[in-house]
């Protein structure tokens, strides 16, 4: 059994979350997700998410094709959180292209593309704007 890890926040939830999962899936068996901690999200943006932690795992763990879903506690840890699942494969998008080679010795790396013309920031930003 081929054994898929990714990583993100999954905030504001849109079609590009589901295609890049939809996509790690078809990579192999068993997908796990480590979503963002609320604090990891501040740390990286400056800025909490708009919906909590519990409510991104949530959302993330009702996805058909999710298969286990963990709080990402340090972006530091992703070896560790990789052994500890036993993932075979880590998929991220490929905005984080090469920042993850790093762990080719214990676990194989994809970078996929991201959906064109969506990100949950511009959201945020689109809807701030609105007043």
């Amino acid at each position: 059994m081929k054994r898929i890890i990714t990583f993100g926040t999954f905030d504001v939830f849109h079609i590009g979350h589901i295609n890049i999962l939809e996509r790690a899936k078809e990579l192999g068996d068993f997908l796990i997700v480590g979503v963002s901690s609320d604090q990891l999200n501040y740390n990286k943006k400056n800025r909490y998410p708009i919906y909590n932690q519990q409510d991104r795992v949530k959302i993330i763990s009702a996805l058909k094709f999710v298969d286990l879903v963990f709080i990402e506690e340090s972006l530091e840890l992703k070896l560790e959180y990789i052994k500890q699942f036993e993932a075979d494969l880590l998929v991220m998008g490929n905005d984080w292209e090469g920042r993850f080679d790093w762990v080719k010795p214990d676990c194989d790396v994809v970078y996929l593309p991201r959906t064109p013309s969506i990100s949950t920031t511009e959201i945020i930003e689109v809807v701030k704007s609105i007043k």
